[in-house]
């Protein structure tokens, strides 16, 4: 069934499966405190203990091969609607939601988690979708399943960075037409900015910077990335986090020092998920610039980065 818009979708499904609807109302229970991590930027902590699942998951080879894929039809609820997306893909309502509107977009077949070839459908995805951001977690970065491609949507404006880059500090690295390549000075998360107006123009420049990035890091399989995709107007805007590490050493801590975060896109875009009441009560700014610096690509990794693309696009 082809659907009318997000809200059209999102209120069939719910009206149909009640447990995903109860999840959903919980959302406007959820607690939320504001952290200024200073130079003008701030985090949103939000408490969703029902968030658990993702950010405890076992993302190792033998974990994975030991358990059934959850994005397979054989594996997803029955009262999970199928919204069609192209030949390749199924949108679903994501059942453990973070927004208000909360998607996730699977391929339909079992293929392991790679954006090659795969820029130019999140684009449309996000000129489709309209009022979500769409987001792709590497890996390596906080995907919940490695090993069954997906990106995700949310509603549009929840993300504190959608709004707070036009007040960072920032370097043009490349501008052209309507193409535009920012990075950010910001010392707790390094980003880069795209924007333009031309998809296929957007996609090539992106693949050309994600081979960059991929050599700087040495790896073998793709870039250790987050990205977001919004569509507004007449141009896409998307936001690339070039990682460090997937997560932060107090993940395998245990007791008072442990903190279960597994930053993925939403984090780095400022609204940092927090599945234990103990991790919400005791974060405060010093323990989110650690957490940050360790799983953002590091500075001397980043300012090189930002000089090889300054070369790279100088002799276009």
């Amino acid at each position: 069934m082809d659907y009318l818009s997000v809200e059209h979708f999102l209120q069939e499904q719910l009206s149909q499966w009640p447990e995903a609807r109860k999840r959903f109302e919980g959302l406007e229970e959820v607690m939320t405190r504001s952290i200024d991590l200073g130079q003008g930027e701030n985090l949103v902590l939000q408490l969703n203990p029902q968030r658990i699942r993702s950010s405890a998951a076992a993302t190792d080879a033998p974990s994975i091969a030991r358990r059934a894929c959850f994005l397979c039809p054989e594996q997803r609820p029955p009262e999970q609607l199928i919204w069609p997306f192209g030949n390749d893909y199924h949108i679903l309502v994501n059942p453990f939601p973070i927004f208000p509107q909360h998607l996730t977009i699977v391929s339909k077949a079992h293929v392991p988690q790679r954006l090659a070839g795969r820029i130019g459908d999140m684009l449309h995805l996000a000129q489709h979708l309209k009022g979500t951001t769409v987001f792709y977690n590497g890996a390596k970065c906080g995907a919940s399943a490695p090993d069954h491609f997906h990106f995700q949507a949310g509603s549009s404006d929840l993300m504190p960075l959608e709004e707070e880059w036009r007040h960072h500090r920032r370097e043009t690295l490349w501008e052209q037409e309507a193409l535009l390549i920012q990075a950010s000075a910001s010392t707790q998360r390094h980003y880069l900015m795209l924007e333009d107006d031309d998809s296929e123009r957007l996609e090539q420049v992106l693949q050309s910077i994600l081979e960059q990035l991929q050599k700087l890091q040495e790896e073998k399989e793709e870039a250790r990335i987050n990205l977001l995709a919004r569509h507004q107007g007449s141009h896409w805007r998307l936001f690339l986090f070039p990682r460090g590490a997937h997560r932060p050493r107090q993940y395998a801590l245990k007791g008072k020092e442990g903190l279960l975060l597994s930053p993925a896109s939403v984090d780095f875009g400022g609204l940092f998920i927090c599945a234990r009441v103990e991790d919400y009560d005791k974060l405060d700014a010093p323990q989110l610039r650690d957490v940050l610096s360790q799983c953002t690509l590091p500075a001397g990794q980043w300012q090189e980065f930002k000089e090889k693309l300054s070369a790279y696009f100088s002799k276009l």
